[in-house]
């Protein structure tokens, strides 16, 4: 290892206060330097109040300038603390994994060059999202996409389980520079959705909650009015199953004959 510099990315779960995980803020709190990837003013408050040292990365971020050179920018920012030789711990809000590709990178390059370097998993809106819709992904299957990844690639969707579409106010965005986009991109998603889904269908926006005081933003439409209503990219859609699971007859019969060759062998 060169020196004593580290690098541990850290999430802090969706709710003020709630999330925290007690390793995560122990990580927080003995850091030389911590920067913050957090979507709220309060919250990264918060966390300035465990550590003398904590640098917020959102004033990266600026309308019109590219995503990724603001990911490449906060990544060069931690990893530049990291070769001085101070332990850093990069926290973000929810999981720090999760639509976060500065913490992958920064990870990746940071255990390249010989630093120690690790995540820590957090409650992410997925989580939330199980809870405050009140469904198991396990029952029916569930299928996560990036909505515009989503619109630019042809998908085989299984309308028999859960689709979720993340960043859904941003849908469309090809210049990784605009902060929304509008009615007529989320338009154009509903068209791309009604190959495999009725408009009739429901449809469910999504934000968690991210103050105790907070609840949940939930709204149920009907999927072809989706563009008319607003959306921003904290937002996540939410398309129920539109039928029931199909049996495979063929394969749970070849299954059935394993069972009554074990049996016979028990």
């Amino acid at each position: 290892m060169k020196g004593r510099g580290s690098l541990v990315c850290v999430g802090i779960g969706m709710t003020l206060g709630s999330h925290l995980t007690p390793l995560a803020r122990d990580h927080i709190q003995n850091a030389d330097v911590v920067f913050t990837g957090l979507s709220d003013g309060i919250v990264e408050m918060w966390i300035a109040g465990m550590n003398k040292d904590v640098r917020s990365l959102q004033p990266l971020y600026q309308e019109g300038k590219s995503r990724m050179q603001t990911y490449r920018e906060m990544v060069d920012t931690m990893l530049a603390e990291v070769r001085a030789g101070k332990r850093v711990c990069a926290a973000f809000y929810g999981h720090p994994g999760v639509f976060a590709w500065p913490t992958h990178k920064a990870i990746e390059i940071a255990r390249r060059e010989g630093y120690s370097a690790h995540m820590e998993p957090g409650v992410s809106a997925a989580d939330c999202l199980y809870a405050d819709l009140g469904f198991d992904p396990g029952k029916y299957g569930c299928q996560h996409y990036e909505a515009s990844q989503f619109m630019f690639n042809r998908r085989r969707l299984d309308t028999g389980a859960y689709l979720i579409l993340w960043q859904v106010g941003l849908s469309g965005d090809q210049s990784l520079a605009r902060f929304s986009t509008g009615a007529a991109y989320r338009q154009v998603l509903v068209d791309v959705l009604s190959r495999d889904y009725p408009l009739e269908h429901e449809a469910i926006l999504y934000r968690a909650a991210t103050l105790p005081t907070f609840t949940p933003k939930i709204i149920r439409v009907a999927l072809g009015r989706l563009p008319q209503v607003e959306a921003d990219m904290h937002c996540t859609l939410v398309i129920p199953p539109a039928q029931p699971l199909q049996p495979d007859h063929h394969i749970r019969e070849r299954l059935s004959a394993l069972d009554r060759e074990f049996a016979a062998q028990s």
